[in-house]
């Protein structure tokens, strides 16, 4: 019988620094020993990835996108490095591999790129030669064989698309955090650990501001049918299961999520007639924009208002999109970087009524004054003000009988 072939992805956090890669190395010379063939994806160590950011800033303000790759994906080959070192001393056989290295190919776009293919033989051949691979996330080859890497998070991805490609028995996200919770527990104290969640409302969670997980990876694992499981790298302990599991139906809700990092666009007087949403946003796309909440105003002599959210980190691209846009008209741009977007999901709002009313009038008694609202068959969010998302959060979660769960 085969041994069982497990991908770990250990963050930031968990490989902060010589100390920590002895831990994580520890961990995973008793995976091998314990007969599994064992696959690793790192990120860069601690605070790496943002001192590198910030040395780029120093030497230029807007630095080449190809440049900037090339720089922040050093990070994650630091520790690659290292952690085959302190593999090596403990024992282990393990060599350290650039996503490039491990055949991970993306499309041409720079800072967020998306994985297009991967060939593993590499990979393969080395763990066939008994040796644990131990592979930088975040990061592939574009088709000009440069490097480009996949945005905030990537490391995640990385990780769940090289377990679809390898066929492993089970993806493990290793973090500061022992696994899912029904809300960030440094918000609400009495936040508590999941068992397990859908794949559905960990898509929702993660796209809405949970940030235990990358929610590229989680759509990534849902499609190729990866298991996926959440746990701490700082002790052995059981974490979360991200499975599809029918039978958490009959829970109502799952968790409560705030994205912090949002802002709000508002297009005044905008030309209303047909076509023109089509190429705003269209135009919008084109310039990799990931646009979120939509709210049109009803038409008056022929114009509208739009408003729409954004992450805070695109305004200023948004801004050079508004710009330049063909074929759009409208007065004036408005941009609001003081908002949030809290997030209600569970699966079971697809077969019970009056979790819309509840969330308003929650909020209501809050004071709570909602801007904007997104719904989908097992989520409701909102957009409000910053400064009460800790409130509005914590107000939901108690609503909602999170605090028993």
């Amino acid at each position: 019988m085969s041994k069982p072939l497990y991908v770990q992805k250990f963050g930031g956090s968990s490989v902060a620094d010589s100390d920590c890669l002895k831990r994580v190395a520890d961990r995973v010379a008793l995976n091998v020993r314990e007969g599994r063939n064992i696959v690793v994806v790192v990120s860069a160590m601690g605070k790496t990835t943002d001192r590198l950011i910030a040395m780029a800033r120093e030497v230029q303000a807007d630095p080449n996108d190809r440049e900037y790759d090339q720089l922040l994906s050093t990070g994650e080959q630091i520790t690659i490095s290292l952690l085959a070192m302190a593999l090596h001393h403990v024992g282990v056989e393990a060599v350290s591999m650039t996503g490039a290295q491990a055949g991970i190919q993306t499309d041409a776009v720079h800072t967020k790129a998306k994985i297009t293919a991967i060939d593993p033989i590499r990979v393969q051949e080395c763990l066939a030669a008994g040796k644990v691979v131990i592979v930088a996330g975040f990061q592939g080859l574009n088709p000009l064989k440069d490097v480009a890497t996949l945005g905030r998070g990537g490391s995640d991805l990385t990780a769940v698309a090289l377990a679809a490609a390898l066929k492993a028995d089970r993806c493990q996200i290793f973090t500061d955090v022992d696994g899912v919770y029904t809300a960030d527990p440094r918000v609400v104290s009495r936040a508590k650990k999941l068992n397990e969640i859908a794949c559905d409302e960990m898509l929702e969670l993660a796209s809405m501001g949970a940030k235990v997980l990358q929610s590229r990876s989680v759509e990534f694992a849902k499609k190729y049918g990866v298991e996926l499981e959440v746990l701490t790298s700082f002790e052995v302990k059981p974490g979360t299961l991200v499975k599809e599991a029918a039978q958490m139906e009959d829970v109502l809700v799952r968790g409560v999520a705030a994205d912090k990092n949002q802002a709000k666009v508002t297009l005044r007087g905008v030309d209303d007639t047909p076509g023109v949403a089509a190429r705003l946003f269209t135009q919008v796309a084109d310039a990799g924009i990931n646009v979120d909440v939509i709210v049109q105003n009803i038409s008056r002599e022929g114009q509208t208002d739009i408003s729409f959210t954004v992450p805070r980190d695109d305004v200023a691209t948004v801004q050079a999109c508004l710009a330049n846009i063909d074929g759009v008209s409208f007065e004036e741009a408005l941009y609001d970087a003081k908002i949030a977007k809290v997030s209600l999901v569970g699966v079971g709002m697809r077969s019970h009524t009056g979790v819309a009313s509840k969330v308003f009038s929650t909020l209501a008694d809050l004071k709570v004054n909602i801007q904007m609202i997104s719904t989908s068959e097992i989520r409701v969010s909102v957009v409000i003000d910053e400064a009460l998302a800790d409130d509005a959060t914590r107000g939901l979660h108690t609503a909602f009988g999170l605090d028993q769960v």
